[in-house]
């Protein structure tokens, strides 16, 4: 997945080093052909962004039509291969402890299956979480739970 792997490169080298992000799209394109990524898989990853971007500017949520309080996400098909049961679950724990709402876990499956590729792996899954979060106004505290999931090591022993 050479794709995700442009976008992990651009999350950890401007999110995490708190570099500004070039938001002009051919100085990000030649940086990441110096890098040694190919420009087909540069510029799916940069429509990948720009789709973000652009649900978090929508004033509506074309996802949410419907969606009452207490109810349940039901999977499509192409979602459930591309999502196994572990990743369905770990989403549904997400909503539970309150990191994602319904509107950013329903981002998170639109970015999940604009990704090139197989299956998505739980690891990577988490990483499409914190992006989108980061990049969803107003879920600062979500993004910072979402950050300790991931990087916080488990004290004691697991059974």
């Amino acid at each position: 997945m050479i794709m995700f792997d442009i976008l992990m490169y651009l999350f950890e080298t401007y999110v995490q080093s708190d570099v500004e992000l070039l938001f002009d799209r051919e100085e990000l394109t030649d940086e990441l052909s110096r890098a040694g990524f190919r420009s087909d898989e540069i510029g799916k990853a940069l429509i990948w962004i720009e789709k973000l971007a652009a649900l978090q500017d929508s004033d509506r949520h074309p996802y949410l039509t419907g969606v009452e309080p207490g109810s349940f996400r039901i999977y499509t098909a192409e979602e459930v291969a591309r999502l196994d049961t572990e990743s369905r679950g770990f989403l549904m724990f997400l909503e539970q402890i309150q990191v994602l709402s319904a509107t950013t876990r329903e981002m998170v499956i639109d970015r999940v299956m604009e990704l090139d590729g197989e299956p998505l792996s739980l690891d990577d899954l988490k990483w499409v979480v914190l992006m989108v979060l980061f990049n969803a106004p107003g879920n600062e505290q979500a993004y910072t739970q979402m950050e300790d999931l991931i990087f916080e090591e488990p004290e004691g022993l697991l059974h």
